[in-house]
């Protein structure tokens, strides 16, 4: 039997690597606290899980969901981005819910990356970026995210002979892996550079509603012009603890909005219903467990940051995201260090290479451990890396 072609362009999934880590560590007996992967340790708020719960018991959600969500979630999400950002969206054209954004990630390359056409990735990025492209045919252009520039993408180092083959332009803040964050003006200029190149401009604003210190992230649809080239994807999955649920949205352009309906038509049958009703009660219900869900990540954020400190390794606590971008001790990669954290104090990090080439030199540790296991697991890099 032989596969496809395409599928020997994909290299091992990330995440499901560092899953087989930590079982096979864990089948040897070993202790883990793993900082690997981001999902949230946190439960989904009570009033949600009601929700579900309820609709669940409903027969009328037991039968195929609408393809294109049902019209009360749209407009949840609509009055959402009006409360949250003062954009007005318009819920049946401009808005479409997608079984984790994940999914809608990795799809949208289908929709607008032809054969041998670029898209334009930040280098470290989440690796779905890079992989739904290649799935569709199209040739990822990997564009540096450096230190020195706070981990923005310079979009006039782009050589103007990519630039004439792109169809996409990818951000993501606050950033994973690297947990950068950006003011409005920053979105201005990127819209202006993907009007000006006719390019579409798709924003993952997963952690969006997970930042500290005063920061109040902003949205991409925010800026003038960004409802004639850009969408955005917003998760329920870390604002909500709500990574299981599998929902999220898209939501943007009009034109881009009918393309990534059309190519779901054709791909799925939509979210339960129960999901979708849950969704609307974490939307429309109390966010007090989300202001202490982002305390708690603050205190982690500190803790973690000066136990780093205090072993020499200083990174500055970010702004936004639930991760540490963290710079590896001399004489290592970013997969030796990862090596020696799991052999030596059973801990797990993401090695920074698996984001990307300019990733080396860099671990990332999740803030989704439990405040225990976390104090833990920095007295266990206190051991070892003093």
């Amino acid at each position: 039997m032989r596969t496809a072609a395409r599928i020997d362009r994909l290299p091992p999934y990330l995440f499901a690597e560092i899953d087989r880590k930590v079982a096979e560590a864990r089948g040897r007996g070993a202790d883990i606290i793993s900082f690997g992967v981001g999902d949230p340790d946190l439960p989904t708020p009570d009033h949600v899980v009601e929700a579900l719960r309820e609709a669940a018991l409903d027969p009328a959600t037991h039968r195929y969901p609408s393809y294109v969500g049902m019209p009360e979630l749209r407009s949840a999400i609509a009055s959402f981005y009006e409360r949250r950002f003062k954009v007005s969206l318009d819920p049946d054209n401009a808005i479409q819910p997608l079984v984790g954004i994940k999914e809608g990630i990795f799809h949208l390359p289908v929709a607008f990356v032809d054969q041998g056409q670029v898209a334009l990735i930040p280098d470290p990025a989440y690796p779905v970026y890079e992989t739904g492209t290649l799935l569709a045919g199209g040739v990822p252009h990997l564009v540096p995210l450096r230190e020195e520039n706070d981990f923005l993408p310079d979009l006039g180092s782009i050589p103007k002979d990519v630039l004439e083959r792109a169809s996409v332009l990818w951000l993501n803040f606050p950033g994973n892996p690297s947990a950068a964050t950006v003011e409005r003006v920053f979105f201005e200029d990127a819209v202006e550079f993907c009007m000006r190149h006719d390019l579409l401009l798709a924003h993952d604003a997963a952690y969006a509603e997970i930042t500290y210190d005063g920061y109040v992230a902003p949205s991409v649809l925010e800026v003038e012009g960004a409802e004639e080239c850009a969408v955005e994807f917003y998760s329920l999955s870390k604002t909500y603890n709500m990574t299981g649920w599998r929902i999220g949205w898209v939501a943007g352009a009009p034109v881009a909005i009918e393309a990534i309906k059309r190519l779901k038509t054709n791909i799925d049958s939509g979210i339960f219903d129960a999901v979708q009703r849950a969704a609307i009660a974490a939307l429309e219900g109390p966010q007090d467990q989300l202001r202490d869900t982002v305390e708690r990540y603050r205190a982690r954020r500190d803790l973690l940051c000066e136990g780093l400190a205090s072993m020499g390794i200083e990174v500055s606590p970010p702004r936004g995201s639930i991760y540490l971008w963290v710079p590896v001790p001399e004489g290592h990669t970013s997969e030796s260090f990862a090596t020696f954290l799991l052999e030596e104090a059973a801990i797990v990090v993401a090695p920074g290479n698996g984001y990307g080439p300019s990733g080396e030199g860099f671990v990332r540790f999740s803030l989704t451990v439990s405040d225990e296991r976390l104090a833990e697991g920095v007295e266990r890099l206190r051991r070892v890396v003093a």
